[in-house]
Formats: C-alpha cells, sequence, structure tokens
C-alpha cells in the first residue's frame, strides 16, 4: 500500500478556488458501474486529470487529490479498480479502511482499466470541452498503468507515475510516444531504482519525452503531506508533474 487510512496529498504550489467536488459513479462502455471522484476548478481548466489510485482503490487519499489538482486549475477524477469484481463503494462514497483489495486487485485487467480511464477521459470533456488535452497521474499499481498507456491508444496528451513498477508496464515500453513523467522514491523498497531508469530509457528509445527524477534517500509514498521532511521532494514532485500539464495544455 501507498499510505495509510489518514494520509493526505501535499498541497499544490499554485491554488485557486475549487468549484466543486465531490463522489460518483461512473458507468464504463461494458456497462460496468465504478466508483469516482470529480473535482473542478472556478477558473476554466485547460487541462484534464484522470487519477489512477494505489492497490486500494478510491482511498480518501485520492479523493483529496483530486481537489488538490482543482486548487491548481486542473479538473480531475479519481477513478477506483473494482466496479467489475467488487461493485461500487458504499455510502461513504469511498473504499473503507479493511476493504480487502488484495482479493480484488489479481481480477483486474488492462481492457478494464482502460475502458475505465476512457469513461473518466470522457467524463471531464463532457463536463469541460470536448478536446480537452488529459492526462493520467497514477500512484504504485496506478502508476505503473499510467506508465503503460504512453505506449497504448488511449486518448491523452500525457502520462505521469510515482513509484510504478516496469513489469506492469511490460511491452508497452517498447511502444511508448507520450510525455512520460516518472517521480522515483531514490529509496523504494517495493521496485529497484535501477529498473526504473532502464524502463525511462527503453521508453526513450521509442520516442517517448520521459521526465524521471529520482528522490534520494525518499521512501516509497513520500508526497504526504505528513512528511515533512520530504517538504522540498513533495514541492519538486508536484512541479514536474505540473509541467507536464502545461505542456498538454500548450500543445491542444
Amino acid at each position: 500500500m501507498c499510505h495509510d487510512h489518514d494520509s493526505r496529498p501535499p498541497a499544490p504550489p499554485r491554488s485557486g478556488d475549487v468549484a466543486e467536488r465531490g463522489v460518483l459513479t461512473l458507468t464504463a462502455a461494458d456497462g460496468t458501474a465504478f466508483s469516482a471522484a470529480y473535482a473542478a476548478p472556478a477558473a476554466t481548466p485547460r487541462v484534464g486529470v484522470v487519477v489512477l489510485p494505489d492497490v486500494r482503490g478510491l482511498h480518501p487519499y485520492y479523493v483529496a487529490l483530486a481537489e488538490r489538482f482543482a486548487e491548481a486549475g486542473l479538473s480531475a477524477v479519481a477513478i477506483d479498480w473494482f466496479g467489475r469484481t467488487a461493485g461500487v463503494c458504499g455510502s461513504t462514497g469511498v473504499r473503507d479502511e479493511d476493504f480487502d483489495w488484495q482479493t480484488h486487485i489479481p481480477q483486474t485487467t488492462e481492457a478494464g482499466i482502460d475502458a475505465d480511464i476512457t469513461t473518466a477521459v470522457g467524463y471531464l470533456r463532457e463536463r469541460t470541452s470536448p478536446d480537452l488535452p488529459v492526462v493520467t497521474v497514477g500512484f504504485c499499481f496506478g502508476g505503473s498503468h499510467s506508465w503503460r498507456q504512453a505506449g497504448g491508444s488511449l486518448d491523452l496528451a500525457g502520462c505521469a507515475g510515482f513509484y510504478g513498477k516496469p513489469s506492469i508496464v511490460g511491452h508497452s515500453a517498447a511502444a511508448a510516444r507520450l510525455p512520460t513523467v516518472m517521480v522515483i522514491a531514490g529509496a523504494d523498497s517495493a521496485t529497484p531504482v535501477d529498473d526504473q531508469l532502464a524502463l525511462a530509457d527503453t521508453m526513450r528509445a521509442a520516442g517517448a519525452e520521459v521526465d524521471a527524477v529520482v528522490y534520494d534517500g525518499a521512501p516509497h509514498s513520500f508526497f504526504d503531506r505528513a512528511h515533512g521532511e520530504w517538504e522540498d521532494a513533495c514541492r519538486d514532485a508536484w512541479e514536474h508533474v505540473l509541467a507536464l500539464t502545461d505542456r498538454a495544455a500548450l500543445r491542444s
């Protein structure tokens, strides 16, 4: 797991008013209903973000992260992984602390994940404009699938991932074409830094622009407002992700 139940993301370096926030249910093209959280800035957004959570799905951290993106001027949807196997979230709109993600994660598929991302992209464009450029930003399991999008076929403008696993990216790395940000924790015990840097090289060789940044000594899941010793790293990581969204806006 990336974060404990009380974890929350650090504030972005840009701050504006949030016009809308809340949880909702979306329906994928195959008829699957899945939980999500949406947040919108008061100003007209030029870019949208699909937030891809860690293994626990729509955890409160990611609902809060959608709001942080809205504060930074971006419309955002955070999605849950488990509509096909666990149904939508309960009355709180998010996965409970004791949710049995270990049972459900092995049942996820690339096709199902991509269908849900596609639905989230469509929702963002429905709420804003049909040509809104959209990027994915993921964490751990979600970070891996965000990087995978660099070599996929979805209508995206870029992808960013924190603490991902190259093994999940798989063959997509050799087809990577989208601008990609890789946020790498230097003391990540889950995935060796060298493996992630090798993935970056593979993606660059395929033609993708890859911004791979390593935070020496930082642990897995350092992107947390409670980790005061990593405040500078959190701020810098925000800058790398927002630079990706800025590039997406300029290319639209």
